[in-house]
């Protein structure tokens, strides 16, 4: 199976780490032979990704090329290729569908933009970086499914989350809202009619482990698989 990972690789970012070793113990545990490819948003295109079985877009923005990464993200929605977004991957994939999707042509990420007029995805008021929060997950969606919980608990690694302004809106046109913290905030997001397209603004795979692979991270690659 092979599956491509959209970020710009960073051997000292901690969560690209954290996602070659996330891979390595859900296809243990799975019994999967995965073979994982780096990918630069600069060198994403749909040639290139039609050849993947999945496709996770990983933290580490801004990326090189936001353009060729909404493009990346909505080939994936489009033709159900498995799909997995945490952090700022997952904030790339909430601003490619308020774009092709909910209808926000000028939807932005504040990242690239502060000044714009529509910051789907905007700075948090309190940094979430390297904390661990407790997350409410909806019953019988497909993330629920994955934990086998409707509590979890994980940890972050970001400083933006999408803007509460749009979330509704957002959600009311199919990018449903299965995941929030205490407080209310928006933390997890999937298409139920899609294969799997889940997006998180925590990173799981730092809470995996080789002796405890993490489920959501073992439910993406079977859908990868099948």
């Amino acid at each position: 199976m092979k599956l491509a990972i959209i970020a710009e690789y960073d051997p000292s970012f901690e969560p690209h780490v954290q996602t070659d070793a996330a891979i390595a113990h859900s296809s243990s545990a799975l019994g999967l032979d995965v073979q994982s490819e780096w990918i630069s948003t600069a060198d994403a295109n749909v040639a290139t990704l039609s050849e993947f079985h999945g496709i996770w877009f990983a933290p580490g923005s801004p990326y090189r090329n936001l353009s060729r990464t909404l493009e990346a993200i909505r080939f994936a929605r489009e033709h159900d290729v498995p799909t997995l977004g945490t952090c700022g991957g997952y904030q790339h994939m909430v601003v490619e569908f308020a774009r092709n999707v909910v209808g926000i042509g000028d939807a932005q990420h504040e990242e690239y933009d502060p000044m714009a007029s529509r910051l789907i995805v905007s700075r948090l008021d309190c940094s979430l970086v390297g904390q661990e929060m407790g997350i409410l997950l909806t019953p019988r969606s497909r993330t629920a499914a994955a934990y086998k919980a409707g509590l979890i608990r994980e940890r972050y690694y970001c400083k933006f989350g999408v803007n509460p302004n749009y979330v509704d809106q957002i959600s009311l046109a199919g990018f449903n809202v299965v995941g929030m913290d205490a407080e209310g905030e928006c933390r997890v997001m999937e298409l139920s009619q899609h294969r799997f397209f889940v997006g998180t603004l925590f990173v799981p795979q730092a809470r995996s482990r080789p002796d405890h692979s993490h489920p959501l991270i073992n439910a993406f690659l079977l859908a990868a698989a099948r």
